[in-house]
């Protein structure tokens, strides 16, 4: 049994999701998010957008991937634009769709679109998820791929703008699943993790990401989250808990408003964990 092609482009019924305050509190202090905004309510971080839509992405993935190969998917990429940051208060409807299906020799990923529109039907935020099934190189490709964020290796070789460094808890997958509701045991139970070839319990793909996008904002966006408009990585190596994380961000582009930096986030060994990062930031 193959993914299931046909079920492509077929956007999931709508969900209704009321952003609260004491829930993105809990997100922030799970992500270790130092932003004032944050931390007292006043905005939800930016990778919580993912929280409204979870359960719909979820299923839009596993609406066109056979329940047998669930246990060989990590997090491939993420891709997230937003209009205005959230807010508490705001009543969100999202919906989502798989996209597109790309079987290659070292496995399969899955590319799910998502919007979560406001209560006058507005945009508040576009996302791409691409999930990637290990060793799993069976049946057709189709659809469309997830937007283009590579980060060139001429970037890379001059000296970035900004290098923050942060430190990931003992105990962040267990916090970071209470805030955000995702309960994969991978991150939770170290022996379900080893037992699919992973060095042990790894932090969430999602929470490395709310991290970068705190260092961006810190570091290029002068600590104001809502100049953040876009947010793409590509998950590379696992990270695990209690090791350092360092990004080093590069300016890549200015135009319209927006200065796009590329990143790449290192563990203490120096291997990528997070590489083809992009940030966009408004004036």
């Amino acid at each position: 049994m193959g993914f299931a092609i046909d079920k492509l482009d077929m956007w999931s019924p709508d969900g209704e999701f009321k952003v609260d305050a004491e829930r993105t509190i809990a997100y922030a202090a799970a992500t270790n998010d130092p932003i004032p905004a944050h931390r007292d309510g006043d905005l939800a971080p930016p990778v919580f957008a993912v929280v409204p839509v979870w359960d719909t992405m979820a299923l839009s993935m596993a609406s066109v991937t056979p329940q047998e190969y669930m246990l060989q998917v990590v997090h491939g990429e993420q891709d997230m634009r937003w209009r205005r940051p959230l807010k508490p208060g705001d009543v969100l409807t999202s919906r989502a769709a798989p996209i597109g299906i790309h079987v290659k020799p070292s496995g399969t990923t899955v590319v799910v679109k998502m919007e979560s529109r406001d209560e006058r039907g507005e945009l508040v935020v576009e996302q791409y998820s691409t999930t990637f099934f290990r060793g799993i190189s069976e049946g057709e490709s189709a659809g469309e791929a997830p937007p283009e964020h590579k980060l060139s290796g001429t970037v890379k070789s001059s000296d970035p703008v900004a290098t923050i460094t942060q430190q990931m808890d003992d105990d962040q997958t267990f916090r970071y699943a209470d805030a955000s509701g995702d309960r994969m045991p991978i991150h939770l139970d170290e022996e379900v993790a080893k037992s699919v070839g992973l060095p042990g319990i790894i932090i969430h793909g999602l929470c490395t990401m709310a991290f970068t996008s705190w260092a961006a904002i810190t570091s290029v966006a002068d600590g104001d989250p809502a100049r953040l408009r876009r947010l793409a990585v590509r998950f590379s190596r696992p990270v695990l808990p209690g090791r350092e994380i360092t990004t080093r961000l590069w300016e890549v582009d200015e135009r319209d408003g927006l200065t796009t930096y590329g990143f790449e986030t290192t563990n203490p060994e120096g291997n990528a964990v997070v590489k083809d990062g992009l940030a966009e930031v408004s004036a």
